[in-house]
């Protein structure tokens, strides 16, 4: 299964190892879902990531950047234009997962327009995970 990550489910795994954002992540790191970026996506990773507030370790971040690019698939995704977003920061991970019928994990549903495809961590731990 093809899988988008929003960076709050990066953020969410490393602030709180142990809980649901931290076993899907792990899950794609250890191949069991294909996760799917494109070049927007990673510099957010990469930018956020370096946030001083979070205080992540270098090492810390290319742990998790590091198998996302080696094993994910960097695609070019179609633009999506007929869809208004609150937050347009936000359209870039919808339209990589429409482009790949990829599942969109998220922390922020509301962020997103309503669609089959687009799960909170938790419907997706409860899904997919167990």
């Amino acid at each position: 299964m093809n899988v988008v990550l929003d960076t709050n489910v990066l953020v969410s795994a490393m602030l709180s190892p142990g809980r649901k954002a931290y076993s899907i992540l792990q899950a794609v790191i250890f191949g069991d879902f294909q996760i799917i970026y494109d070049y927007r996506i990673m510099d957010e990773y990469k930018d956020v990531l370096h946030y001083k507030k979070f205080g992540f370790e270098e090492n810390d971040i290319e742990a998790v950047l590091t198998p996302i690019r080696e094993y994910g698939l960097n695609i070019v995704a179609h633009p999506i234009k007929n869809i208004a977003f609150t937050d347009e920061s936000d359209r870039k991970f919808f339209e990589v997962a429409k482009s790949a019928d990829a599942v969109l994990v998220t922390g922020n549903l509301k962020h997103y327009p309503e669609d089959f495809l687009v799960m909170s961590v938790s419907d997706f731990h409860v899904r997919f995970i167990g």
